[in-house]
């Protein structure tokens, strides 16, 4: 495989790229340790992560951080080239192994995630680039004889008086130089790359088939392996008859492993159709009695109770008893699935005292201690090789490691050197998926129609129970992200947010967005149902609780502005806003709709964003775009159902995503900012389903409480 497809160990690429190609390499620390430094070949450092200046005049950088379609792959990189200086062209990328010192800078763990890996890594990308671009700047003032302070550098040249060097000719010089402390960084106005983007250093590996995903692993020696998994979540395998299963031509073994039967074959196809021939009976367990209906009904009864306290402020009970006007409302979100484009897969070998594993991983760590539990051996005795991710959406960052676990234990009982791949079916029945919420609110609105009393109750599964973000007092943060937390509380004198935290035998995960995708929801249409009852324009009349949050009130203004929000729109078109922050970025958006003989068609889509510093604004923009069909997706039609334990959906015909010609118009709009940096990877999902659901109201005069939007019928108001 080629630099951009392989990851390597940490020793190996100290002793491959200082000993064998010779140059100049720097391994940079978290910000708070406060020094960078250069190792010589001998030496054992373990990076976060590394820069490379090879002789050849390539620079490599190797990421802590995975790609998975993001664009972190080029963002990092131009952080790192701003201030080396450096030829984008001759700039390539490597995924990073394992090690605690990759580890992210807040969360302790080595995860992609939360939108957090630009903001996260932009100071120490941008010293270990400015080191390097000194050091190689002295090195050329020595050879030249020469002043440093009258070198200069450009486009990965250092120029020395009256000569010329490249990056490479000056590496193996360079790294024999003490560290420089204290570097100066360039100013914006010299910036030739952050703000204004690069051409993406993964398209061509990715138009060309180059690019390898865990799906494209091919070894010799390699057999392809399926699981049958329990139709009910929570079953266990009772017992199973595998002949007619190790009849089929290619099958060459059926095991038992926790979570099913494997069966194991020369290639997939053998594989599918030896399990198709299986015969199991299962235990189902309690997972049986667990059916959508009865789930939302228990739901809805919880959430006319207050929950434990999330956010309180005032005395509710008296800000609704005294309210010129009550409004109640309550809403129904269903499990959703993550359905990224390449079902998860993870190939692994063991051989002796060590294992290899290929895969697709948001948590490597992780997954790579999972698969050492397993197999009783040491963490540094399993080498992960995270390839490209053909997307995420959480889904590859489970705390279970359980893709990863079940394709280990298939190597392990088997004794074969094995593919593990999920079918679409099986991506989409196996579970993790965004947990069903129903949200109830009691709000009171003064004489003048602001909000004087909000009573708010929540009821959902935590999906940080158990993990390293396990809740504290009983509350889930995530559960309650942008309710508890919402600006618009901070005009309300009176409120409570509760949250009641069930269990089921459905397991749960991170989504795109994560808590925000209800949240974000419920506020935004329940705003725009008070402004309705004060007879104000939405806009307007979020402009006057947000008087206190500047970076909520750019976007609202900018994306209002460039929509023509308040212009008359031609016939049968309609327009609704809303606005969230998720990921410490802002976004606004206006969805304009019709509806034909009941038939809801999204035309266009105007988005705004604050995320302080856009470093790649064509990535940025990639990501909103990317958002805004990942929400239509979810506001259209994402719904998984259950029935007696068993998820009644299965594929992309009855589990739909939003299609090509569904696709409406998009624009982004970037507001310039120098307020803290955000996130672009999430936070333009959430105000999508809202937006639109606003702009159907005004087309209907209906409000729309329980997504997806298909299971109400729409009819224009004549």
């Amino acid at each position: 495989m080629s630099d951009q497809q392989t990851a390597i160990s940490r020793r190996n690429f100290l002793k491959a790229g200082a000993l064998l190609s010779g140059g100049l390499l720097i391994s940079f620390t978290v910000p708070h340790a406060g020094r960078l430094m250069v190792q010589d070949a001998a030496t054992a450092f373990a990076p976060n992560a590394f820069l490379r200046i090879s002789a050849d005049n390539s620079i490599t950088v190797i990421l802590s951080h995975v790609e998975m379609g993001q664009g972190v792959w080029t963002t990092l990189p131009m952080i790192l080239a701003e201030e080396l200086d450096a030829d984008w062209n001759n700039i390539k990328v490597m995924h990073s192994g394992v090690d605690k010192d990759y580890n992210h800078t807040v969360y302790g763990i080595q995860i992609t995630g939360g939108s957090s890996t630009t903001w996260s890594e932009f100071d120490r990308y941008r010293k270990a680039g400015a080191t390097a671009r000194v050091m190689l700047t002295q090195a050329a003032a020595k050879r030249s004889g020469v002043a440093v302070e009258s070198c200069t550098t450009k486009n990965g040249h250092v120029i020395a008086g009256n000569k010329k060097f490249s990056y490479g000719e000056l590496a193996t010089e360079a790294a024999t130089l003490p560290v420089p402390q204290n570097i100066a960084l360039r100013p914006p106005s010299q910036w030739k790359l952050i703000g204004k983007g690069a051409r993406r250093l993964d398209t061509s590996a990715k138009t060309n088939g180059q690019a390898k995903f865990g799906m494209d692993m091919q070894f010799p020696g390699m057999l392809t392996a399926v699981v049958a998994h329990a139709p009910v979540f929570g079953g266990k395998v009772k017992s199973f008859d595998a002949s007619r299963a190790k009849a089929v031509p290619g099958v060459r073994q059926v095991i038992e492993i926790p979570t099913g039967v494997a069966v194991i074959a020369d290639h997939f196809w053998a594989a599918s159709q030896g399990r198709k021939a299986l015969q199991i009976t299962w235990d189902n367990g309690a997972g049986i009695n667990l059916s959508t209906k009865t789930q939302v009904d228990a739901y809805q009864k919880l959430a006319h109770t207050d929950g434990l306290k999330a956010a309180q402020k005032g005395d509710v009970d008296q800000g609704l008893a005294k309210a010129a006007k009550l409004l109640k409302a309550e809403y129904v979100f269903p499990y959703l699935a993550h359905a990224p484009m390449e079902p998860l897969n993870c190939t692994v070998k063991i051989s002796n005292d060590k294992c290899e594993i290929w895969t697709g991983t948001q948590l490597p760590g992780i997954d790579q201690a999972a698969a050492a539990r397993i197999l009783g051996m040491k963490p540094t005795q399993v080498t992960m090789n995270v390839v490209f991710l053909g997307g995420g959406f959480g889904r590859r960052a489970t705390m279970t490691s359980d893709f990863v676990s079940e394709a280990v234990h298939i190597a392990r009982t088997s004794g074969k050197f094995v593919k593990m791949v999920w079918t679409r079916e099986d991506d989409i029945k196996g579970g993790y998926y965004r947990p069903v919420f129903v949200h109830r609110i009691n709000a009171g609105l003064d004489a003048s129609g602001m909000p004087v009393a909000w009573r708010h109750n929540i009821v959902g599964q935590s999906i940080m129970a158990g993990t390293p973000f396990a809740p504290k007092n009983g509350i889930d943060p995530s559960s309650v992200e942008g309710v508890a937390d919402s600006p618009y509380f901070e005009t309300v004198p009176n409120y409570f947010v509760g949250l009641h935290s069930t269990k089921e035998a459905v397991p749960v995960l991170w989504y795109r967005s994560v808590g925000n995708t209800h949240t974000a929801y419920v506020m935004e249409t329940m705003l725009d149902e008070l402004a309705h009852a004060a007879w104000q324009d939405p806009v307007a009349y979020r402009r006057k609780l947000l008087q206190k949050s500047p970076r909520h009130l750019a976007a609202l203004d900018l994306a209002a502005k460039k929509a023509g929000w308040g212009r008359e729109l031609p016939k049968g078109r309609y327009k609704g806003i809303a606005l969230h922050e998720a990921f410490g970025s802002y976004v606004a958006q206006v969805a304009e709709i019709s509806i034909d003989n009941g038939k809801l068609r999204v035309h266009k889509v105007t988005c705004a964003i604050d995320c302080g510093l856009a470093v790649n604004p064509d990535g940025v923009k990639a990501q909103m775009e990317s958002g805004i069909i990942f929400g239509i997706t979810m506001a259209l039609y994402g719904e998984l159902t259950i029935e007696k334990g068993q998820l009644q959906q299965s594929n992309f015909y009855d589990y739909r995503i939003a299609r090509m010609n569904e696709a409406p118009e998009i624009d982004v709009y970037i507001v310039e900012s120098n307020e803290k940096m955000g996130g672009a990877g999430e936070c333009a999902v959430p105000p999508t389903a809202p937006a639109i659901a606003n702009a159907i109201f005004a087309a209907t005069g209906k409000r729309i409480y329980n997504l997806p939007i298909m299971n109400t019928p729409l009819k224009h108001i004549s």
